[in-house]
């Protein structure tokens, strides 16, 4: 692994919600921080739903966050193994290689929620993708 590269994990069981809005958060953090080449963003689920959640894709498109095309998808220990941080939506029960930080951020599943829990959700991955490329990188 290249030193100067920092590997972020966001995952969480069907990799439609949570986990995505974070994946989508940290790509828009490592473009207006001009990161591109210092930071891999990894997503995925343990048992991956068939498509990103409704109500979640529409909560990302009020802020201009297009995750219509998004497919969860399954993610493999080797992925997970190569990060420098995991974080873990609160329900995941991953066992995570010597080295890598899991953190739980033990967040609401916005499936099936209303419109407004959803974007409380939201608001609050913001705040955390933020505070963790902060965490890595100094306030932008």
């Amino acid at each position: 692994m290249n030193d100067d590269v920092v590997t972020f994990g966001f995952v969480c069981v069907q990799n439609a919600g949570r986990s995505q809005m974070s994946a989508a958060f940290a790509e828009r953090e490592r473009r207006e921080r001009g990161l591109g080449d210092r930071v891999e963003i990894v997503t995925g689920g343990t048992h991956p739903a068939d498509e990103v959640h409704p109500e979640v894709v529409e909560a990302m498109r009020e802020l201009d966050i297009d995750l219509a095309d998004r497919v969860p998808r399954e993610v493999s220990t080797a992925e997970l193994d190569a990060c420098d941080v995991v974080a873990t939506m609160g329900c995941s029960t991953l066992t995570l290689a010597d080295g890598v930080e899991g953190r739980d951020w033990a967040l609401d599943d916005p499936h099936g929620q209303d419109v407004e829990r959803v974007r409380e959700i939201r608001d609050e991955i913001e705040g955390r993708v933020r505070d963790l490329f902060d965490e890595f990188f100094g306030e932008a």
